[in-house]
């Protein structure tokens, strides 16, 4: 792509992807020095670390003091699968699911596990299924936010206090940029490479005392493989949740983790956090109020996330045109910024409709987000330009 008219401020951090996402303003590998390595997770400064990052993750994210929080292995999707296979079977279950992640939760419970009280509320990529049909005398599996949709609950208020069946969050690209209410959710799971910028492979598993009952009172009909397992003759392994992890983590990477953690501190914690990430989101909503060409994906102003922003391509020239053809136009767009060093990895997930995914949470800075919306104005029309029908 090239153009005369192209904009001259590039942004300073051109990462803009969904997972992992953008490091904290300022880091440098300096910041893990202190890092144990060589040693091991279970000797005394190993543990040290571990347990500096869950009484740092319980500081941060505001949760309360009567759940538990583990380091577990495999990322979110781990913690999920940990779930899904330790708790469920007790009941029936209600499978909330609207774009990728939620629909690969879906095929877990109903393929692998093979639950059959199983009932599967969906949305089309864009919308949110009718949460006011949700059966709480069930399970509930969900995810807060859609990572691959930009589709968000707006909040827990249709989670009743009194439910029977368990809530289980999948709250990776949610956790420390939207307001989690751990009242209403039993389990919540991330990951650390989403909002904090992190690294990846390491999985975080909040559990309410309810769920903690759950695990000391349900036993699956299926084995579990060790990496799942969480209770030892009736009783929770209290030990994980106070960092002595199931398998061996990386200590560099805990060490990044506690390093942003700190710097959450340092802008004000969780409403800092908050603050930022809706701050970067207003930045895109305000572009795209005055861009006729681009629109969000989700079709709600309330659902729409602050985070895993989801945009699509609107324009009559483009959207007359065959769908791998508005998917190559999308491309065309993405890879250009790419080449360019302007913006990495904002092509929408893979099963997504085509169009553009910006990661707007905390570590990105607003400033890097205001350029990035002048280079994307840029490279559409570079785009459109090369269309036939705009020759």
């Amino acid at each position: 792509m090239t153009s005369n008219d192209a904009p001259h401020q590039k942004p300073a951090n051109p990462n803009f992807s969904s997972g992992p996402c953008a490091k904290r303003p300022g880091w440098s590998l300096d910041a893990l020095r202190d890092a144990p390595l060589g040693r091991s997770h279970r000797a005394k400064v190993g543990k040290a670390k571990l347990k500096l990052a869950i009484d740092l993750t319980r500081d941060v994210l505001e949760v309360p003091d009567d759940y538990r929080i583990g380091i577990v292995p495999a990322s979110d999707t781990g913690a999920v699968e940990m779930v899904l296979w330790s708790m469920l079977g007790a009941r029936g279950v209600d499978m909330l699911a609207w774009e990728s992640f939620g629909e690969g939760w879906v095929t877990d419970v109903a393929k692998q596990l093979k639950l059959e009280n199983v009932r599967t509320l969906t949305a089309p990529y864009g919308e949110l299924p009718d949460l006011k049909a949700v059966n709480f005398e069930n399970d509930v599996v969900f995810t807060w936010n859609g990572t691959t949709s930009g589709v968000m609950v707006p909040d827990a208020d249709w989670i009743p206090a009194d439910r029977a069946g368990l809530t289980i969050c999948d709250a990776t690209s949610a956790a420390f940029a939207q307001p989690l209410d751990f009242a209403k959710l039993d389990v919540v799971t991330f990951s650390w490479q989403k909002v904090l910028g992190g690294e990846a492979a390491h999985g975080m598993l909040i559990l309410s005392p309810r769920a903690v009952e759950r695990l000391e009172t349900y036993k699956p009909a299926w084995p579990l493989p060790k990496i799942f397992r969480m209770t030892k003759g009736g009783k929770l392994i209290e030990g994980i949740f106070e960092g002595e992890t199931i398998n061996t983590p990386s200590m560099l990477c805990v060490e990044d983790y506690i390093d942003a953690l700190h710097w959450a501190k340092s802008v004000g914690g969780l409403p800092g956090l908050k603050e930022r990430a809706n701050r970067n989101f207003e930045v895109i909503a305000q572009w795209v109020h005055r861009t006729p060409w681009v629109d969000f994906l989700a079709t709600d102003p309330v659902t729409r996330s602050n985070t895993s922003v989801c945009l699509k391509v609107v324009d009559p020239a483009v959207t007359t045109l065959p769908a791998d053809a508005q998917a190559a136009f999308a491309k065309a767009i993405t890879s250009g910024l790419e080449k360019g060093d302007i913006a990495y990895d904002i092509g929408s997930y893979r099963d997504a409709p085509a169009g553009l995914r910006i990661w707007c949470g905390a570590t990105v800075q607003a400033t890097d987000i205001e350029a990035l919306t002048h280079w994307l104005d840029w490279a559409f029309t570079v785009a459109k330009g090369s269309l036939p029908q705009a020759a």
